[in-house]
């Protein structure tokens, strides 16, 4: 497959470097880092709405899965902690909509609302969901999904039990909903289940065309593991100027065999992750649900684990300074090792892939 970014999807990815940078999101997360889960700060949600980065799928914004994909890689290298692809998700399906909660698309891109897509654990107990009349009852656990703790609604993707696929909006204050925050490895986001158990009134719940929830979980997916490539590539960055640096019998390790052959593979898998994950972008955009899958679970299951290896390969070339709690190399390599976890881990995309 022949593929280039265009100039304008370079460009917006340098623009979105640019921002990250200047308002390091490391740094604002250090000072807090013991005092709980990692917020959302108003500086980066406001940033978002004012480039139309919760809109970008909408039909007036016209972006597609690659132009996201973009921003998801450069959030993911600058470990942020906003959760850009389930705001953009949400944001798109409620756009598509003709229900009343078509209006959260508007409310959503302009910050007036935080609703994230959440769905169940693609490999975990479903959520129940069952129709009575005009009220959807919803009972079971979610899938751990990012920001759940600052948003003010979250966007349920759910089948009922007749197989009809639903998209319920469920309020953060809703009797019946519980938020569980979770303790994991990743330090630069919040993460947490939602525990239902609750009646949906019928303004807050519509039906969609069939196969959009497999759409939504390769989606989610797809951009799970485009978050680790971000820190992947910020890590290999860092340990090819550690290594040029570093000294060891007045030379700098990057002279040496061993390390230069740790360097080029971490190169190898990173750019090898990007391609493939490049090809489930394009494929994200196809109508055709099987070569969707495919392309999806064959880039998650690669990226995951190559992803993992460049944080291991990292760790081991930047020696006892990257065991240090002031490095940033640990963050990185946390969220990444999440990231290799949600959504379908790398074990259960390639049985996906070999039962297709």
């Amino acid at each position: 497959m022949d593929f280039a970014l265009s100039a304008e999807q370079d460009d917006l990815a340098a623009s979105e470097r640019a921002w990250l940078t200047k308002h390091d999101p490391i740094a604002q997360r250090r000072p807090s880092i013991d005092d709980g889960p990692a917020r959302i700060p108003e500086s980066a949600l406001k940033h978002a709405v004012e480039s139309g980065l919760i809109s970008l799928l909408t039909s007036d914004m016209g972006g597609t899965h690659v132009d996201l994909a973009v921003l998801v890689e450069e959030h993911g290298r600058a470990a942020s902690s906003i959760p850009l692809a389930e705001l953009a998700l949400a944001t798109a399906q409620l756009d598509k909509l003709e229900h009343p909660l078509a209006a959260l698309a508007e409310a959503n891109a302009a910050g007036e609302e935080i609703v994230p897509l959440v769905r169940a654990s693609v490999d975990g107990a479903p959520i129940g969901a069952e129709v009575d009349d005009t009220v959807l009852h919803i009972s079971g656990a979610t899938a751990p999904s990012p920001g759940l703790v600052d948003a003010t609604g979250f966007l349920v993707a759910v089948t009922a039990s007749d197989g009809t696929e639903v998209l319920a909006f469920i309020p953060a204050a809703s009797d019946g909903l519980g938020i569980r925050t979770l303790e994991t490895l990743d330090l630069t986001r919040s993460w947490a289940v939602l525990e239902l158990d609750l009646d949906v009134s019928a303004d807050r719940w519509t039906t969609i065309p069939a196969g959009t929830i497999a759409y939504l979980d390769d989606a989610l997916a797809f951009y799970r593991k485009m978050d680790a490539l971000g820190a992947a590539d910020r890590l290999l960055q860092q340990t090819v100027e550690y290594a040029g640096q570093r000294t060891q019998f007045d030379r700098t390790i990057a002279s040496f065999q061993a390390v230069k052959h740790h360097c080029a593979n971490m190169a190898l898998l990173t750019d090898a992750s990007r391609a493939s994950l490049w090809a489930a972008a394009v494929a994200l955009e196809n109508p055709d649900p099987e070569h969707r899958a495919a392309a999806v679970s064959a880039a998650a299951a690669y990226a995951g684990d190559a992803t993992s290896t460049v944080a291991s390969t990292a760790l081991q070339v930047h020696g006892g300074i990257g065991f240090t709690w002031e490095h940033d190399l640990h963050l990185l390599t946390r969220r990444i090792k999440v990231d290799e976890l949600l959504n379908g881990s790398v074990s259960w995309h390639r049985r996906r892939l070999v039962s297709a």
